[in-house]
């Protein structure tokens, strides 16, 4: 049974997504010191977060960096502030998703689901020792590891997914459709700037371990991964 912690000050929106979600199987855990969050999700260690944006003291924001310190289980922003921007530093803070409030339960159900069979699925289990190598970049797709050379960062679900995809046809163009349906199951409910976010998120991440510019944006059609004659050696 999959552990969702649901990080929500309005009492009756958290008992309602508990008792919606614990009717479909899944062990919901309300957090109820938002002083904590950090302190509950390292007792419970959830498979998923559902994390509001608007809390006590710290926003959510604050907590989803705090556990991507931690983790990279999938975390799910629900949140009334439906502004672009704010989706946009929810991905940038190490979001897999947002939802913005009134929602359908089938919706939250729908990505919930979508999200945990991208992290936990059986495709992935049955691929542990899988690793992509491009140029001496190494991916681990299932431990979320990027390596290269002597140094290594971690990545998150999503991230990793879309590096693969680019990793597995180097120097072609990747369309932005196919990195689209390959990452979200429902991705003409995604926002335009959506993938722009996880690219630039990849690109931070590759930056770490010294490569610059390797993902090209091709304009109109998608993205490529290109290494320099330098790079390569």
């Amino acid at each position: 049974m999959h552990k969702i912690l649901i990080v929500e000050d309005d009492p009756q929106i958290s008992s309602l997504l508990q008792s919606y979600l614990e009717k479909y199987g899944y062990q919901g855990v309300v957090v109820s010191n938002f002083d904590q969050v950090l302190g509950v999700f390292q007792k419970v260690k959830p498979d998923l977060v559902i994390l509001d944006v608007n809390l006590p003291r710290f926003d959510g924001f604050y907590w989803c960096r705090q556990i991507r310190t931690q983790s990279t289980c999938p975390i799910l922003f629900v949140s009334a502030r439906d502004d672009k921007m704010d989706q946009v530093i929810a991905l940038q803070n190490g979001a897999d998703d947002y939802i913005t409030k009134p929602f359908h339960p089938e919706v939250l159900l729908a990505k919930v689901e979508s999200n945990l069979r991208r992290a936990y699925g059986i495709y992935a289990v049955a691929q542990k020792s899988r690793t992509i190598t491009v140029s001496g970049l190494t991916l681990y797709p299932d431990t979320m590891e990027l390596v290269f050379h002597d140094k290594q960062v971690e990545m998150s679900h999503k991230e990793a997914a879309l590096l693969e995809l680019l990793m597995t046809y180097p120097k072609q163009v990747v369309g932005r459709v196919h990195l689209l349906e390959a990452l979200w199951d429902d991705y003409q409910y995604v926002g335009e700037n959506t993938l722009n976010v996880y690219v630039t998120r990849v690109r931070k991440k590759l930056s770490e371990l010294g490569l610059e510019d390797i993902i090209e944006t091709v304009r109109g059609a998608g993205y490529r991964l290109h290494l320099t004659e330098e790079e390569e050696q």
